[in-house]
């Protein structure tokens, strides 16, 4: 996206990604129960993304912010309705294919534009694995429904585990569950996601028999750190000291005991200046793959951190602001989705061709809130007059009078609130009352 931020910029930057064959995939996935609602598919959409990009102190804030964008960028289209209720309320009624089937014309696009360019000499197309949880609001239903993931009185959370496009740092695809769902379980449900041979690189936590059968099967290699928990075979006897890279077993007691074959990986030593980073691999052909460029690849895996990163603290997303599980699982995908854009759009190209260091989320955010300014700017006079009217009632707006407990359940690790006690009195004694007489006279 180049630094103009006028306001056909944002919109012509997202038709590269959210074609016309992507919004008609969601429209086959989008079944409304009523013609009559002023929310329409494409307003909601675009809605949700605004808000995760656009700034405002409070929800109703971002929503009369983006309200305003998509009216600038769609002049002749319906209007859509005025308040944050009614827009929830149509959003709780959304299908989450319908935003999935957007995340996966997306996902389509990335492959068509970026995936050949981004192959490693063997082939082999690199993708990081990680998950991380994501914390909700403490309202009875979502504490009822998701529970507890951490310590006691924790509050609700979610946990997502995504895949991404190495070395630019681009959501693929994710998969999200409870707090304590399995990140390995989700892993093997992204499998289907994948493009042809891609290499899928993680941390010790991805370890397991089963897993590996399932990517194997997928047609697909893994590239996964190990620690002291992994037990491997070797045909003879060689010392880890004098270990670099050779063919090894993988083959768990519970396998074994099953009958099951073992799994033949190459075991990779990549020493670094702290500790050396053994690695696990199933290609075993060094001319596909070899020791360098596995330690360069795992090196790009810590941009699926930044990922995480970019999403809680970039969009500000610690904390889900949804209050219902239906409303929490499309916000989630809002987020995710729009972060996909968000990332998409920052990679830097040269000739059709992404670079090989990723762009700054950051950067492409600023032009964005740029872009929504100069659409603000062009409304009407009479439509920014509404959205000035929006601000005024949403910034002015009075709390209820409240007319229950301010608490409304007991706060996990906090200490009880004891009001201070009444003051003790104590009769004067007459060597106290002399004295008291005295200094009064002296005054």
């Amino acid at each position: 996206m180049s630094q103009t931020t006028s306001p056909d910029t944002f919109r012509n930057a997202l038709a590269q990604f959210l074609t016309p064959q992507v919004w008609k995939q969601a429209y086959q996935a989008y079944r409304p129960r009523s013609t009559a609602c002023r929310w329409s598919l494409q307003p909601l959409v675009w809605v949700l993304l605004t808000m995760t990009w656009c700034l405002g102190q409070s929800q109703e804030e971002r929503f009369a912010a983006a309200r305003a964008v998509y009216v600038a960028h769609h002049q002749h289209a319906r209007r859509p309705g005025t308040t944050l209720a009614g827009y929830l309320t149509a959003l709780a009624k959304l299908p989450l294919p319908v935003l999935r089937a957007l995340a996966r014309g997306v996902r389509q696009r990335l492959g068509t534009l970026w995936v050949e360019s981004l192959r490693l000499s063997g082939g082999w197309v690199p993708l990081a694995c990680d998950g991380s949880r994501v914390e909700c609001a403490r309202s009875a239903q979502l504490q009822q429904r998701l529970g507890e993931a951490g310590k006691p009185g924790s509050a609700p959370t979610i946990f997502v585990t995504a895949l991404v496009l190495l070395p630019l740092g681009v959501v693929w695809s994710w998969y999200w569950g409870k707090g304590t769902a399995s990140e390995i379980h989700h892993l093997r449900r992204l499998l289907p996601t994948l493009p042809r041979r891609a290499l899928i690189v993680a941390d010790a936590g991805y370890l397991g028999y089963e897993l590996f059968r399932a990517i194997v099967a997928a047609q697909a290699a893994f590239l996964v750190r190990l620690s002291s928990r992994a037990y491997l075979y070797t045909t003879e006897q060689v010392p880890l000291t004098a270990w670099t890279e050779g063919l090894v077993y993988y083959w768990p007691k519970t396998v074994q005991d099953q009958g099951l074959p073992p799994l033949a990986a190459r075991l990779l030593r990549i020493k670094g200046p702290k500790a050396d980073v053994w690695l696990l691999t199933s290609v075993l052909a060094a001319e596909q793959l070899s020791r360098p460029t596995a330690g360069q690849v795992y090196r790009w895996r810590w941009r699926n951190e930044g990922l995480f990163r970019d999403y809680k603290r970039l969009l500000q997303k610690v904390k889900l602001s949804s209050r219902t599980v239906a409303l929490v699982h499309r916000e989630a995908e809002g987020a995710m989705l729009a972060l996909q854009l968000l990332l998409a759009l920052a990679v830097p190209t040269s000739a059709g061709r992404p670079e090989a260091l990723p762009g700054s989320p950051r950067q492409e955010l600023l032009r964005l809130r740029g872009a929504f300014t100069a659409a603000l700017r062009s409304l009407g006079r009479r439509q920014f007059a509404q959205y000035q009217e929006m601000l005024r009632v949403v910034r002015n707006k009075e709390r209820p009078h409240r007319v229950s407990a301010k608490v409304r359940q007991k706060w996990a690790r906090r200490a009880e609130h004891k009001p201070p006690k009444p003051p003790k009195l104590r009769e004067m004694s007459d060597a106290l009352k002399a004295k008291l007489a005295k200094t009064l006279e002296v005054a």
